[in-house]
């Protein structure tokens, strides 16, 4: 059904845009975990996009898209006011949350989005929630200060330095291994390297370690395979048997191959897309 967007912030960091959507349906019985699947026209693709957050009294949903496809391009080129054909969801497993101490949520770029719904989640059951976020620079940081309000600590990595402490986020999760004795889990969302890195760092401790996958979803309902991943040596589909995965068991190689399979053609349908709109 075709979604009316309420708030637009363009460009919040880099080329990573905002929107507050009118979708009652979905505040409603959406939780921690889950995505939504977006068409922006008819023409338009099925894609897979996040819920950051979400307010059940107001009927609204916020998602986080970084524009770098054509049909996030076409998604940019919306306004408040104008309407998403169709947004479908919530989609996926819900985040298993219960009380029990201390977690650890790592987001990096984009992922910051989903992992500050996460983080909300194990804040509102009662968890002791440390943070940590990371970006190449500061003005690709998002969700800062929505998490810096929310968490009892919230750690800022940037790769060049620019802001928080320079170095990676599993610099600033290895010391707080170190020091830390009751961390029950370890959730990481963010690119693939990120949650591979993480997984790695947990992995010595045996620490149970959460990561949210991003593999190519077409339908999102199991049907097309589009988004299979290898998980403790089996096949699982990330629109319905996840989109999260025990990282310590999860073919983070086998996901980055199949991430870049369809690059160049990607890039030849920007490339027309822009050619058309010049």
């Amino acid at each position: 059904m075709a979604t009316k967007i309420l708030v637009k912030e363009a460009l919040i960091a880099g080329t990573t845009s905002k929107l507050v959507l009118d979708a009652p349906h979905i505040a409603r019985s959406a939780r921690p975990g889950h995505f939504v699947m977006l068409r922006v026209n008819e023409r338009g693709e099925r894609i897979p996009l996040t819920i950051a957050d979400t307010d059940p009294k107001a009927g609204t949903i916020t998602i986080v898209y970084l524009v770098l496809g054509k049909s996030t391009a076409e998604l940019e080129e919306l306004s408040a006011g104008d309407e998403i054909l169709d947004v479908c969801g919530p989609a996926g497993h819900q985040t298993h949350i219960e009380k029990k101490g201390t977690v650890i949520c790592v987001g990096g770029g984009t992922g910051i989005a989903a992992m500050h719904h996460i983080a909300k989640g194990h804040v509102q059951v009662g968890n002791r929630v440390l943070g940590i976020i990371g970006a190449r620079s500061h003005d690709l940081l998002l969700f800062e200060k929505e998490l810096k309000a929310l968490v009892d600590s919230l750690y800022v990595t940037t790769d060049d330095g620019s802001y928080g402490r320079k170095g990676l986020v599993t610099d600033v999760l290895a010391e707080l291994l170190a020091t830390e004795k009751d961390v029950f889990e370890v959730v990481g969302v963010g690119p693939v390297a990120m949650m591979a890195a993480v997984s790695e760092c947990t992995r010595p401790l045996g620490i149970k370690t959460t990561v949210s996958l991003n593999p190519i979803m077409v339908d999102g309902i199991g049907m097309c395979g589009a988004c299979r991943v290898t998980v403790d040596g089996k096949t699982r589909f990330a629109c319905v048997d996840g989109p999260e995965f025990d990282g310590h068991k999860v073919d983070f190689a086998e996901l980055k191959r199949r991430l870049a399979a369809y690059r160049e053609q990607e890039a030849r349908s920007m490339q027309i897309f822009r050619s058309a709109r010049a």
